[in-house]
């Protein structure tokens, strides 16, 4: 009898553990992609990294203890806050009891966020903490690392052939060709950066700050980043010009003393961002690891019709940084000036948009003008560009403005969503013209080569609003002419005409003479003809 009542408790331990380990959402280390990830790796999702077996044969005591040893390396990992935890409650009732017995739970609370039931904390006892949470595990929701956030670097420059930058015609580039002075009135930008200074180009009342407890701007070489970020979306000098001049910005400094955020800051100011009363939240910022406390913050802004734009990352890789990764955030890539994917531009399935990025003109440190590129560039553009239709539609919300964007974008790359483009290219001149019963423009929107078939796939795209007939395609490849009919095209549709390629003189040059050019049928006034043209050099796919 006495051994039957020996395993009942042994089983009984182990189940208790086993509970524990499911809830205890720590993350594993991660390290950045390289370039060369493949294009099949699967995109980082959220791991318990305490998943292992416990060993049932073990004394609750020794249990803590292993407990508390695991939690110290989980917490000291090299791409989080060292000895922090960022705590996540089932229930608000269960993390106001926390709250009330913090002081005995070998932790210092070091910030919280209330409507979210979310504590960041630091760990002062690893056994004394790891008591704590075998006792009142039934409480807990989650246990993170407090990983870092930080604006992605741009990279060395990695294509093989140079990219295209923007400079100073942003608008041009978007497709604007009228005044955007009024663009994004009566919008709200949150933009959480390093906080942005005081600048010409965003004077007029529309900067104003957001302290959660890291002051407003950082150091002056800190601070370029927030902005340029802030201009990009609503400069209003015509050396600066952003999207939405009109529109206000909410700069909330994320970065601390070291120039990094956490997914603890970053959870937070968004809260604080949606509180405020922001429409749209940019966050030019990124890494490979997320949380449950990240993932409750993005819930809580689209429960408020709040849109989340973020940076799809710098690491030319196959899958995006987070909080980008998350389905509900407008993720975004970026382009060079010709609308090509560049070269650092993270690419996956869940990429929404595309946008300029390279060599952007923007407002700098104390009143600079200096050429900006990443992601980071490309994601107030998008941002920017969603104030815009917004205040041009009054009613319409941030979600439904994003997907005007889609639905009015570039196509680029092969037809329709893909990896490196997501809906495409936005195209902010045709978003906002897309009520206009008389808009025509014909584009060549893209080409791809397929080696399989030694063709080349043009793609060509009505952003027009009427469907248009008798179009011809001029093609040169190496030197090499001939003319396509193309089909009639319905407003916003594509279709693909195919060119054959000569595959052994291009594996044995390297590269032949690609130029495309549409014959419009004759009265048609197309109103942009500047992409009825495409030139450039097909290449091999790499090996």
């Amino acid at each position: 009898m006495k051994g039957k009542t020996e395993i009942i408790i042994l089983l009984l331990i182990g189940l208790t553990l086993m509970i524990l380990l499911t809830w205890l959402h720590i993350h594993p280390s991660e390290t950045p992609p390289q370039a060369t990830t493949p294009a099949s790796s699967p995109v980082s999702e959220p791991t318990a990294a305490l998943n292992e077996r416990p060993d049932p044969a073990i004394t609750p005591d020794t249990t803590a203890a292993i407990l508390a040893a695991r939690m110290n390396l989980r917490f000291t990992r090299a791409d989080a806050r060292a000895h922090e935890a960022v705590l996540i409650f089932k229930t608000d009732d269960g993390y106001r009891r926390f709250l009330a017995r913090a002081a005995q739970t070998g932790v210092e609370v070091l910030a919280q966020i209330d409507p979210l039931s979310i504590a960041r904390v630091r760990v002062r006892a690893y056994d004394t903490f790891a008591a704590e949470l075998l006792a009142h595990a039934a409480d807990y929701g989650g246990v993170a690392a407090n990983t870092l956030v930080e604006a992605p670097p741009v990279p060395a420059e990695r294509s093989a052939y140079p990219q295209v930058p923007v400079r100073d015609t942003l608008l041009a580039t978007l497709g604007v060709t009228t005044d955007n002075s009024a663009w994004g009135r009566g919008v709200t930008i949150a933009v959480l950066d390093s906080g942005a200074q005081p600048d010409a180009t965003l004077g007029g009342g529309r900067l104003r700050y957001l302290d959660i407890g890291l002051g407003y701007t950082g150091p002056v070489d800190e601070s370029l980043h927030g902005t340029a970020v802030a201009a990009l979306a609503a400069g209003a000098s015509p050396e600066a010009r952003g999207v939405a001049p009109a529109a206000g910005i909410l700069s909330i400094r994320v970065t601390d003393a070291d120039g990094k955020s956490d997914a603890f800051t970053v959870t937070q100011a968004i809260v604080a961002a949606v509180d405020e009363g922001a429409q749209i939240v940019n966050i030019s910022m990124g890494g490979y690891s997320t949380s449950e406390a990240l993932d409750r913050a993005v819930a809580y802004a689209e429960s408020h019709g709040v849109v989340i734009v973020a940076a799809a990352g710098n690491d030319q890789a196959s899958r995006l940084a987070w909080p980008a990764a998350n389905p509900r955030v407008v993720s975004v890539g970026a382009t060079d000036a010709t609308g090509q994917q560049v070269s650092f531009s993270n690419s996956g399935e869940q990429l929404h948009l595309t946008a300029p990025g390279y060599g952007i003109q923007t407002a700098g440190a104390n009143g600079q003008r200096i050429l900006f590129s990443g992601t980071s560039a490309s994601t107030p553009v998008v941002a920017g560009a969603i104030a815009a239709v917004m205040s041009e539609s009054p009613g319409l919300t941030a979600a439904q403005a994003v997907q005007v964007l889609q639905t009015h974008a570039d196509d680029a790359g092969p037809a329709g969503p893909d990896p490196d483009y997501g809906h495409g290219v936005v195209d902010l001149g045709w978003a906002m013209a897309r009520n206009d019963p008389a808009r025509a423009d014909l584009a060549i929107a893209g080409n791809a080569y397929d080696a399989g078939s030694s063709t080349v796939a043009i793609m060509i795209q009505n952003r027009g609003a009427t469907t248009t007939v008798a179009m011809t395609l001029a093609a040169e490849v190496g030197g090499n002419i001939s003319s396509y009919p193309v089909p009639p095209l319905a407003p916003g549709a594509v279709t693909t005409v195919s060119l054959p390629v000569d595959a052994a003189r291009l594996a044995r040059e390297g590269r032949l003479v690609l130029r495309t050019d549409l014959v419009l049928p004759p009265g048609f006034v197309d109103q942009v003809p500047a992409n009825n043209h495409r030139a450039g050099l097909l290449t091999p796919p790499a090996p």
